[in-house]
């Protein structure tokens, strides 16, 4: 026990010996400054961001990587250029040549030209028999009236006949009448004496020659007649010749006609091949749509078969405007806003960044959301579209199309305790409010 005591006894004297009053006034006052020095940190104000990573991208959809793809199908015969040249618009990039067995005739187009010359004749051919028959249906129309006309006047001229005849007739039966009674009369007197035998065979024969004239005129009436009706048949006759003639007339005139439009439609068919054809033997040279650099060939070697609307390389535009491409989470939506500014820190370049304190950043380059996609992207976030700030710093020249990037959007100043206090609680960042300056009223 006495050993153990004397052993305690010697702890506590280098304890003793180890221990300064100086030291403990210079740790209190560190603790003290610090204190201050954090109490002081949390009312320093601090700018609400929202980080989120993005790629560099262009601001025009023509200022894109460019997929050259063929429009035919076809088999590559010869390259004009190598990944990385530079290519004017217009410039040939590869020709390929036909593999389809319609379109394999090296003189397709001279063929389809000849046939087009051909049914071109044919069409004014038509158009001259349409002009015959015309002329066929005019002179058939001047006949048919001289015929009406003729017709017409025979009709008249049997009716006349006719007319005469009736009235010859009368006179003949009026004739007998009286011969008639002058032969009962002279018969009767015969018998009382006065008249001899002689006039009455007399009276007898001029009655019998009055019955024979009847007779002849009712022959001849008869006759008459018939030729007024065969007249008639003659003038319907011409009427039924030429309305047959015309008609058929008109028929070859309406498939003359026909045959025509028929013809006009495939010469039209056939100057839409001609024309297909020549649109198609210019696409067998595949051209740059665009100035450019070439960054990547799809297709390789000669004689490969790429089918139709197949890329065979890639071009990315030589002029182009630079943009962001970045995506936010849909709690911070609705605090992004057209115009908003945004600081950006791209792969390869070196920065300092406080995101809390943008003035005292160093190395991150301005910008301006240019366009907000209304509509949830695939990856669950909306996609925001930030081009370069107009009169601040420059972009760098040397970026290039999907470079990395790290965007903070700038949102309001608060308190520092303010923002740890919403970090651990998890709420979302305050809304940017501008204060605009009363408007003067005008005189």
């Amino acid at each position: 026990m006495a050993l153990k005591s004397e052993k305690k006894n010697g702890y506590q004297s280098e304890l003793l010996l180890t221990e300064s009053p100086w030291t403990q006034k210079r740790m209190s006052k560190v603790l003290i400054w610090l204190s201050f020095l954090f109490i002081l940190f949390m009312f320093l104000p601090w700018t609400q961001n929202i980080q989120t990573q993005g790629t560099v991208t262009t601001l025009l959809p023509n200022q894109r990587p460019q997929e050259i793809q063929t429009i035919i199908g076809g088999r590559i015969e010869k390259w004009h250029v190598t990944e990385g040249d530079y290519v004017r618009k217009g410039d040939t990039i590869v020709r390929i040549s036909e593999v389809k067995e319609s379109y394999l005739d090296p003189k397709l187009l001279e063929q389809t030209e000849t046939q087009i010359r051909a049914k071109e004749s044919s069409v004014n051919s038509y158009s001259s028999k349409i002009e015959a028959i015309n002329r066929q249906i005019t002179q058939l129309e001047i006949n048919q009236d001289l015929k009406l006309k003729q017709a017409k006047n025979k009709v008249e001229q049997e009716q006349m006949k006719v007319n005469s005849e009736v009235a010859e007739l009368e006179a003949a039966k009026t004739g007998e009448g009286i011969a008639r009674q002058q032969y009962s009369r002279d018969s009767a007197l015969e018998k009382k004496g006065i008249k001899s035998p002689l006039d009455v065979e007399n009276r007898r024969v001029k009655w019998q020659e009055s019955v024979a004239k009847r007779i002849s005129v009712e022959n001849k009436l008869m006759s008459a007649r018939a030729s007024l009706e065969n007249a008639r048949f003659e003038l319907r006759n011409v009427t039924a010749e030429y309305g047959e003639k015309m008609a058929k007339a008109e028929s070859d005139r309406f498939s003359a006609i026909s045959n025509q439009m028929e013809t006009e439609a495939e010469v039209s068919k056939l100057r839409n091949q001609y024309s297909n054809y020549s649109i198609r033997s210019g696409f067998y040279t595949i051209m740059a749509p665009q100035d450019g650099y070439v960054t990547k060939t799809l297709a390789s070697g000669i004689g490969e078969t790429v089918k139709e609307g197949e890329a065979i390389c890639t071009v990315m535009p030589s002029a182009v405007h630079l943009a962001v491409e970045m995506y936010v989470d849909p709690m911070d939506m609705p605090l992004v806003k057209k115009g908003q500014h945004v600081n950006f820190v791209f792969d390869g370049w070196p920065t300092i960044v406080f995101s809390g304190w943008p003035n005292y950043t160093y190395g991150t380059f301005p910008g301006r959301v240019f366009a907000i996609d209304n509509t949830l992207s695939p990856n669950g976030k909306y996609r925001l579209l930030v081009a370069p700030e107009v009169g601040s710093k420059q972009w760098p020249p040397q970026l290039r199309v999907g470079t990395g990037s790290h965007g903070y959007l700038l949102l309001n100043r608060v308190r520092v305790w303010y923002e740890i206090w919403r970090q651990l609680n998890g709420f979302p960042p305050d809304y940017y409010k501008t204060e605009t300056a009363p408007t003067k009223p005008k005189k």
